[in-house]
């Protein structure tokens, strides 16, 4: 058999993120290791060779490789869009059209980082938006759907060029000292944990839609 016919593929949007970083590392390292397309709006500068990375427009995605397996880890802050408008063009229509074409590429499993709080009747914006994509989400019509609720995010920002995130940073620096004090599903998470959550929800294959909030993804994600 032909080793390279038989290889696995998987689909990674957001792979220059936090989360999307740890996920992709995680799935180079695997024996063996899959073909991963990474897309993204800008190539990184330091962009591991042994991902086929893919610059690409989300509002007008082509037609992607065939894949079962697909992580969707797109996302930004309303202070970084700078509008209502550019962050639901980020964190709902660019998720959105990348579900849609990875289905269309023959994925069955699909998971994707959502929020606390996210809630489709909420009040909040941020949180509506969110809600929302996590209901169109679970309509596209995946066989297994992960949607990853975590808390408030710990990881090395800098180190990825991306700008610091003052709210998050002040959070981190005060809860710091008492983390193993707060219940889990509030407590800050780190990256690679969501990562590795999300990765060990998805392959226990449950089918429809599966909410894991950021307490079971703290358990999920053990090293």
């Amino acid at each position: 058999m032909n080793s390279r016919a038989s290889r696995r593929s998987v689909l990674l949007a957001g792979g220059t993120g936090l989360i999307g970083r740890e996920l992709l590392q995680m799935l180079l390292a695997e024996d063996p290791a899959p073909m991963v397309y990474a897309l993204v709006r800008r190539p990184p500068l330091a962009a591991d060779p042994r991902a086929s990375w893919r610059q690409v427009d989300f509002s007008r995605l082509p037609r992607l490789p065939a894949a079962s397996e697909a992580y969707c880890a797109l996302g930004t802050t309303l202070r970084q869009a700078g509008s209502q408008a550019a962050f639901r063009a980020a964190d709902f229509d660019a998720v959105i059209a990348f579900a849609r074409a990875a289905r269309a590429a023959g994925v069955t499993r699909f998971a994707v980082v959502s929020a606390l709080g996210a809630n489709a009747r909420s009040a909040t914006f941020y949180n509506r938006v969110k809600g929302e994509m996590e209901a169109a989400v679970g309509a596209v019509g995946f066989e297994h759907v992960v949607i990853a609720r975590p808390s408030l995010l710990a990881g090395d920002r800098a180190a990825l060029g991306q700008p610091a995130r003052s709210g998050e940073q002040l959070a981190l620096w005060l809860t710091g000292p008492i983390a193993g004090l707060i219940p889990q599903a509030v407590r800050p998470i780190k990256a690679q944990t969501v990562a590795r959550g999300m990765m060990v929800a998805l392959r226990q294959q449950r089918p429809d839609v599966r909410i894991v909030a950021s307490g079971e993804l703290q358990q999920l994600g053990k090293a």
